[in-house]
């Protein structure tokens, strides 16, 4: 019975060190560390953000990186982001070529280009507000990136049996904003 009181205060212990470490922002822990416990809170508070596709995403921007703070893990999840909205922008671009697109899917991609374009310098500013702890301005300019990708989908979904070809980049530019707005949750 002791044994077992003790091991659960070890166990309890060890839970609120972790939300410390993750709600900390200046402490530096391991990186792996540091991301697993992250993505673990977060994907439990969000429906939208999936552990494994935070996981995935937030280690393959930090693998050479031994060392990481929690405001570092949220200015690499801007990142991740802009570089999705960037990458988005331009695949658009290279479909649009295509000369035999459907008039219905090319009016769309046009409309999502749009929406891309205007927010590569969105997701800019958010990491200028993010780095000047401008929190608020941050959780904004993300919110607006995300709103863009959503739109660009709900375009293809406006005429039955239209396929999005952006529908996988649109869910991870979503959720790549998800991400980083519930890190700068954890900050604020």
């Amino acid at each position: 019975m002791a044994i077992s009181l003790y091991f659960s205060a070890f166990i309890l212990s060890i839970f609120f060190f972790s939300n410390f470490l993750i709600t900390q922002s200046s402490i530096t822990i391991n990186t792996t560390d540091l991301i697993q416990e992250t993505c673990m809170k977060i994907s439990r508070e969000d429906p939208n953000i999936s552990y494994d596709f935070c996981l995935t995403s937030l280690e393959s921007a930090t693998k050479d990186i031994e060392c990481i703070n929690l405001r570092h893990l949220g200015l690499i999840s801007i990142g991740l982001l802009r570089r999705n909205v960037t990458s988005t922008r331009h695949h658009i671009i290279s479909l649009m070529e295509n000369t035999k697109l459907y008039p219905f899917v090319k009016f769309c991609l046009e409309d999502c280009l749009e929406l891309y374009s205007d927010a590569v310098p969105t997701v800019t500013q958010a990491m200028w507000d993010y780095k000047l702890k401008q929190y608020d301005d941050a959780n904004i300019a993300v919110s607006l990136v995300m709103d863009a990708a959503e739109t660009c989908e709900d375009g293809f979904k406006e005429r039955k049996g239209v396929v999005s070809p952006l529908k996988k980049r649109d869910e991870d530019a979503f959720e790549l904003g998800a991400i980083a707005l519930s890190i700068i949750s954890l900050l604020h």
